[in-house]
């Protein structure tokens, strides 16, 4: 890692997307104290800017290995941008979900799918997914299958992950990464939908 440390972020960008994971090991290290204090000055709560922190570099490194980054400014712009629409992201949710405005003329309470009675169809279907999910989850290696449980199912951050685990942040936050993809794998070659 020691060498990468003098490569510009695009470098290492680069570098990992053609399958290096020391690079973003290196960008991590490089950018991680900055975007935490960012995300923590928004949030005003540190377990919250975790969560965000951690979602943010589970988003760059989707976009990054999935080939889907193109900024053409720099990485680190990029990475603060992910985080802010991730904070707004979270207080809209909140704000959504704590008021119900109804000056909206074409707004009706009454009306609303989440207060509608769930169909039979629906309950099948998402019974199957569940189950499906389940197969697909059961089918990972258990690394992956492991920290994808401990953040989905038991809600921990990935600190409380690496800590239990006995491994690092950035090895954790690549075992998700590697469950996720695997998962799609997975289910676009089963040809499974895992949503309605």
């Amino acid at each position: 890692m020691q060498k990468l440390a003098h490569l510009t972020d695009d470098k290492l960008v680069q570098l990992y997307a053609n399958g290096n994971s020391e690079a973003f090991d290196t960008l991590l290290a490089r950018h991680q104290n900055r975007l935490f204090s960012y995300i923590n000055q928004h949030c005003n709560n540190e377990q919250l800017a975790e969560d965000i922190f951690q979602e943010t570099f589970v988003k760059a490194i989707v976009t990054l290995k999935n080939g889907n980054y193109s900024e053409s400014g720099k990485f680190v712009n990029w990475l603060f941008r992910i985080a802010r629409n991730l904070v707004i992201d979270h207080f809209r949710r909140e704000n959504t979900e704590s008021s119900v405005s109804t000056d909206d003329e074409n707004f009706d309470i009454l009306n609303r799918k989440e207060l509608g009675g769930v169909t039979i169809e629906d309950e099948l279907v998402d019974l199957q997914i569940r189950d499906d999910l389940r197969r697909l989850i059961k089918a990972l290696p258990f690394s992956q299958m492991q920290v994808l449980v401990m953040r989905y199912y038991k809600n921990l951050s990935f600190k409380e992950i690496a800590e239990l685990t006995g491994v690092s942040i950035n090895t954790a936050l690549g075992r998700m990464r590697y469950a996720i993809m695997n998962l799609r794998r997975m289910a676009k070659e089963a040809n499974i939908a895992l949503t309605h």
